[in-house]
């Protein structure tokens, strides 16, 4: 083929996959290939939704593919929003997929004397065939959040009598996150209905108080307001720790990505799965809080940070596992129905440190600190090791 003659090729690649890739690479067989990207607006009038990824990001990665000479956001709209784009272009070729030709396309092309090319859509050799809509299907990669130490000092009612912080590890969901597990399902929920299949890029803490708020609308139904660790934990990477006092939103907010810190954690955090939090199960009833308690709470989660930067683990696990005796002091119910008996079993094992309930407690996981976290789960297949979310992921 003459390597000189322009090619066009246009679509959304909103969820670029490794069909995207593969189609350019054919295109790019004709000649120069020149690519025409659905705008934002013009996805969301055409196909009723929102992109995944802003039209700036989508034209950063098409333009970065090594089959692409050139890509521009296409000024038109609806089906043929690339027609200024040829303008621009002025291309000798326009290649579609066997499901994106027309007869409109087609005779595009013979007014503005380009020829037509119909592709079908081949996978490339070993690869498995790619869709966006299958993609959109796949589940879903929202993280979700551990809290290490300090929870419920985010409540107001607690934060009240001492203050003090919260540490959260934003987690990646390479386990099957199950509900009313203590894994912030609820929040997670919240986002899965805005934001269906990852976060938006923006800034972590303005995402998290977004969250925040969107989850604690004035009309909730069940005058609970949801902690801000939740929204927190889940919306900003790697390990993080919120300061509050007497108010919802924390006073500040620290974080740590410092790679050999959350490799380390990584190395010695998992967890097993036990039966979920019972419906109807209440885990503040009976609850006791005074200033001792949560000052001791409050000291706990402070002493566990400077001992995650330190990588000291002894001292991690110390201070995990008084940070969840502090919980407990206050709130018993955490630890009911067979609760206790995972506990007696796991905290037996010599290569277990410490041991506490994800968020509220009552069931789902028992998140432990352990000598080595691959060692374990070699031993312990029921143990789920965990991945924590990094900036850009």
């Amino acid at each position: 083929m003459d390597s000189k003659k322009k090619v066009f090729v246009s679509g959304c690649y909103d969820l670029l996959h490794s069909g995207h890739v593969e189609f350019f690479r054919q295109a790019a067989q004709y000649g120069d290939l020149y690519v025409g990207i659905g705008s934002d607006e013009t996805i969301l009038h055409y196909k009723n939704h929102k992109t995944v990824y802003s039209e700036q990001e989508r034209l950063f990665m098409v333009k970065s593919i090594r089959y692409v000479k050139d890509a521009f956001i296409n000024q038109g709209h609806g089906v043929m929003d690339f027609l200024p784009t040829l303008d621009i272009v002025k291309p000798d070729i326009l290649v579609v997929n066997s499901d994106g030709g027309s007869e409109e396309k087609r005779r595009v092309c013979e007014e503005r004397g380009m020829e037509y090319v119909v592709l079908q859509r081949d996978p490339h050799e070993g690869l498995a065939a790619r869709s966006s809509t299958e993609l959109k299907k796949s589940p879903c990669q929202l993280p979700t959040r551990l809290d290490i130490a300090g929870t419920w000092i985010d409540q107001p009612y607690v934060s009240c009598h001492a203050p003090g912080w919260a540490i959260t590890i934003s987690l990646e969901p390479s386990f099957e996150i199950r509900e009313r597990c203590g894994l912030s399902t609820s929040t997670r929920n919240i986002i899965k209905s805005i934001w269906p299949y990852q976060l938006p890029n923006m800034d972590p803490e303005t995402l998290a108080r977004l969250v925040f708020c969107f989850e604690n609308h004035p009309e909730r139904e069940d005058g609970i307001i949801s902690g801000a660790q939740d929204a927190i934990g889940i919306c900003v990477p790697g390990l993080c720790r919120h300061y509050y006092d007497n108010h919802f939103w924390p006073l500040r907010i620290e974080t740590c990505e410092d790679e050999t810190v959350l490799q380390w954690l990584e190395s010695h955090l998992c967890m097993i799965p036990m039966e979920p939090r019972r419906h109807g199960c209440s885990v503040v009833e009976g609850k006791d809080i005074t200033k001792s308690k949560v000052e001791a709470l409050a000291a706990a989660a402070a002493s566990c940070w400077n001992a995650i930067l330190a990588r000291n683990l002894d001292d991690f696990a110390a201070t995990y596992r008084a940070s969840f005796d502090a919980q407990v002091a206050m709130f018993p119910a955490m630890i009911q129905g067979s609760v206790q008996q995972y506990i007696d079993r796991y905290s037996a094992m010599p290569d277990v440190l410490a041991w506490k309930m994800p968020g509220a407690g009552g069931g789902g996981y028992l998140a432990m600190v352990v000598t080595d976290t691959d060692d374990f789960c070699r031993r312990h297949p029921e143990a789920i090791p965990l991945k924590i979310r990094r900036s850009g992921m």
